[in-house]
């Protein structure tokens, strides 16, 4: 009784094994390349503010720590983060609010939000 046990233990061990394996890795994220417009995540989610005629309040509340983001030409708003703590993005999207941007940088996916962190940005046509 015990080896069928310790056989079973060791059977679910060595199937679990790369499926934790494969959990960790996850959180990896992939290299992308995206267009986009730089919006301000507050008014762009809850009044659908965004464009040319928002740049002035976007940049407000930017500095006032209202978190840009990037919506992607497909329609994905993704968050810019950092893997270092304490890092905020915001300086790095302010200069182009509203506008539209090139970004690259390493792409994650969890619990339903997309989040990039943006290796190189620049102006976009």
């Amino acid at each position: 009784m015990l080896k069928r046990t310790l056989g079973a233990i060791a059977a679910l061990a060595l199937v679990a094994l790369p499926l934790a394996a494969q959990g960790s890795m996850g959180n990896m994220g992939n290299e992308v390349t995206l267009t986009g417009t730089v919006v301000d995540v507050n008014c762009f989610t809850a009044n659908g503010a965004s464009g040319a005629a928002h740049k002035a309040c976007a940049e407000a509340c930017a500095k006032a720590g209202v978190p840009l983001g990037i919506l992607s030409s497909d329609g994905t708003l993704y968050m810019a983060v950092s893997a270092k703590p304490a890092d905020p993005q915001n300086s790095k999207l302010l200069p182009f609010a509203e506008g539209k941007v090139k970004v690259t940088g390493t792409h994650r996916f969890k619990n339903g939000l997309h989040s990039i962190e943006i290796k190189t940005i620049e102006a976009a046509t």
